[in-house]
């Protein structure tokens, strides 16, 4: 759920209807990057936080970490630092059927389709959530976003910063979240949400779990929090199976509202088991939880669904990072059916 990506080349193809959009899209961009100092220039400021210091200097070590031993791009981005003074970078707005699990797509020249729609101003994409609901019924999330990745387009405008939304994240979760939208800048396919962020996800957790070797307290941290992420991985999974067998079954509109209210139900119910039986109270899905519908469950799964698959690939690669990524690459260029199924194969395969 982190990246948003857009160029100025957007806008001279676009055609009118979109123009309005992608005007607010790209000026936010330049502001971000306009809000943005170099590190060093940060870190002379005698006044700068210590909590923030040691943020930076940690992030500094994460990038030369990527470059050196994870082999990611060696260029402008996450050298520079900004403070946005909001708690998001961007905002996606994220729509499905009332009887389905499919997202909705929004297309656009250079970068493709993607399953979400972003906005520098959460008013602006609440605005546009309860268009969508209103004119066309369609069950939305609003997601704030900490951090995205413009593929590597800004690095000759400074690249992208690191943010005040995500600089003080613990070290494990600030170190996946860098190696993620690196990754982005390694392969992209212009039509697939769901392999462009399997693959970063995938980088991300490889990544985090290389850097924290060797650190027993954050690693310790990173790997609560990821055995909670499963846990609850495999709990939507299951919501998203049942309800997906709703939706396709034989009962009528009605009959089938019913079901789907019925398995949201359980799903709420198992959700504050496994949070008060195994998780001692922890509450960090909770808002998740609370809002969630068919668009949540649309973006959740286009953040995992393939990342068991890349990394049995990068093991396949001998986890060699350079010809993983090579693959990865040779993957992307193919088209959208065949990709998946060679990606698949690989996961099945002994």
């Amino acid at each position: 759920m982190r990246r948003w990506a857009l160029a100025p080349v957007v806008l001279l193809l676009a055609g009118c209807a979109q123009m309005g959009y992608l005007s607010q899209s790209l000026g936010g961009h330049l502001s971000l990057l306009a809000a943005a100092r170099p590190v060093d220039e940060v870190l002379a400021d005698p006044a700068l936080k210590p909590a923030l210091r040691e943020r930076l200097i940690l992030s500094q070590q994460l990038r030369e970490f990527a470059v050196s031993k994870l082999h990611l791009p060696d260029n402008r981005s996450y050298r520079s630092y900004a403070d946005l003074q909001r708690p998001a970078a961007v905002w996606n707005v994220v729509a499905a059927p009332p009887l389905s699990l499919q997202a909705r797509n929004w297309c656009f020249p250079v970068m493709g389709c993607v399953a979400y729609r972003g906005y520098f101003e959460r008013a602006a994409a609440q605005a546009y959530a309860e268009q969508l609901q209103r004119e066309e019924g369609l069950e939305v999330a609003v997601v704030a976003v900490p951090a995205y990745s413009t593929l590597g387009w800004s690095n000759a405008f400074g690249g992208d910063p690191l943010l005040n939304t995500f600089i003080q994240y613990p070290e494990g979760e600030l170190a996946g979240l860098l190696f993620h939208e690196l990754a982005h800048q390694v392969a992209y396919a212009a039509d697939d949400t769901t392999f462009n962020e399997s693959f970063a996800t995938a980088v991300e957790r490889l990544g985090a779990r290389a850097w924290l070797q060797g650190r027993p307290g954050p690693a310790e941290g990173y790997e609560r929090g990821q055995q909670r992420r499963r846990q609850f991985r495999a709990l939507t999974e299951d919501c998203r199976a049942k309800l997906a067998a709703v939706y396709a079954g034989a009962a009528d509109e009605p009959g089938r509202q019913s079901g789907k209210a019925a398995v949201m139900n359980e799903f709420r119910a198992a959700y504050a088991r496994l949070k008060a039986e195994e998780w001692a109270g922890y509450a960090g899905y909770d808002d998740w939880v609370a809002r969630a519908n068919n668009a949540s469950f649309a973006l959740l799964a286009a953040y995992g669904e393939l990342s068991p698959a890349f990394e049995a690939l990068f093991e396949r690669m001998g986890a060699d990072w350079p010809r993983f990524y090579a693959e990865v690459q040779v993957l992307a260029a193919l088209p959208k059916v065949q990709r998946r199924a060679r990606l698949l194969q690989v996961q099945t395969q002994p």
